[in-house]
Formats: C-alpha cells, sequence, structure tokens
C-alpha cells in the first residue's frame, strides 16, 4: 500500500529469480502493488525471453508514482497453437492460465512487453485480450500498428475489425515500438509510456475484474 508520494510497498516474488534474465522473478509470479493500477505482462524468463527492460520500465513507472504489478507468465514463451501465419516450430505453446486471468482482470491498465518476431507480438496480444477485460498498452521491439492487430481480429482503440470477426474483450490502446528485449529501456521510451499512462488516467477506470 503506498505510505506517502516516494514510497510504494510492493508484495515480493513467490520464489527466487532464476540466472540473467531471471532477476526480476520467476515464472508464474506476481509482484503485486497496493493499489492494482497497472500490471506489466512479462513473458517467461528464457534464452529467448529475457525478461529486462520490464524491471526498468516499472521502477521508472513506480518513480512516476504510477501503482504497478507485475506479472511473469509461467507459459509466456513460444506463440499460440491457432496462430496460422506465425513460425509457430516444436518448442512451448504461449497461453494464460485461469489464475493468470484473474491476476491481470483485477487491475486497471495492462502492460504488456513483447519481443520483435511481428507474427508471434499480434498472436500473443490477441491470445492475452481473448480473456483479459482491460484496456492494454503494447510495448515492443518490432514495428507494428493499430491495423495490424485489427486485421486478426483484435479490438484497438483506432481501428476494429468487422463486428463479426471480433476476437478479443480487451482493446489496445496504445503501442510504444522500438523497445529491445534484454536492453537497457532510453529515457525517451520511458517518458513516452509514461505519457500514455498518465494520459489514460488508470485511476480512473473501472476495475473489469472479477
Amino acid at each position: 500500500m503506498p505510505i506517502d508520494r516516494e514510497t510504494q510497498v510492493v508484495d515480493c516474488r513467490e520464489s527466487m529469480g532464476l540466472d540473467k534474465g531471471g532477476g526480476l522473478a520467476q515464472r508464474g509470479t506476481l509482484s503485486e502493488t497496493g493499489r492494482p493500477d497497472v500490471i506489466a505482462i512479462a513473458m517467461t524468463p528464457g534464452r529467448r525471453h529475457i525478461t529486462k527492460p520490464v524491471c526498468e520500465v516499472t521502477h521508472g513507472l513506480r518513480r512516476e508514482g504510477i501503482q504497478v504489478s507485475v506479472l511473469v507468465l509461467f507459459s509466456g514463451g513460444g506463440v499460440p497453437s491457432d496462430s496460422k501465419d506465425a513460425a509457430i516450430g516444436r518448442g512451448p505453446k504461449f497461453g494464460l492460465s485461469e489464475k493468470e486471468i484473474e491476476q491481470i482482470n483485477r487491475h486497471k491498465l495492462a502492460l504488456i512487453h513483447l519481443g520483435n518476431v511481428k507474427s508471434h507480438v499480434i498472436y500473443k496480444a490477441r491470445d492475452i485480450l481473448r480473456f483479459v477485460t482491460i484496456p492494454a498498452i503494447i510495448v515492443c521491439q518490432t514495428p507494428v500498428d493499430f491495423e495490424d492487430f485489427a486485421k486478426i481480429g483484435v479490438k484497438t482503440r483506432v481501428v476494429n475489425p468487422e463486428p463479426d470477426k471480433v476476437e478479443t474483450q480487451g482493446t489496445i490502446v496504445e503501442i510504444v515500438t522500438g523497445i529491445t528485449r534484454g536492453q537497457t529501456c532510453s529515457r525517451d521510451k520511458l517518458n513516452e509510456i509514461v505519457k500514455d499512462i498518465i494520459s489514460i488516467n488508470p485511476q480512473k477506470l473501472a476495475t473489469q475484474g472479477v
């Protein structure tokens, strides 16, 4: 819970961190802040899924007084099994558990951190927002726009799919690209995220969760 304007208390990780990229937390961990305004969603730590700079972005947002929880997905690697245009391969399949969906929906705004493969980014976002009802900001490295998401059935603030092709409950309200996984987030990009969140003002959003 917040103590004053500068200090926030956050429930710590449930388990110890893992090697490089796992310094934030192990997969399946929720670090929950006192007031559930924003939840930053990180993919599963691994050789290709380094959770940095989620920790830096979270720290930067908290310094601006924004209440942020962090969820490291248990099955954040790979892509959803129904990703038609993505190279699925034989590796792990992306997916959310019921517990993770409930944890996300307790908040008012989701900050979804994704990577540099465009097809993975759009299909993972669609899979999350199928079950998550709150608005979301997409943060990734690869250049994507609202139309890329709308083409596969994702509702966005700017453009939407045809009514009979909508596949999500949640809506993408902002996109911030050029943030490289595993590298330090630049001050300009962090400012862009902060500006977007402040303009949305999650404290005024209604809680959509169960």
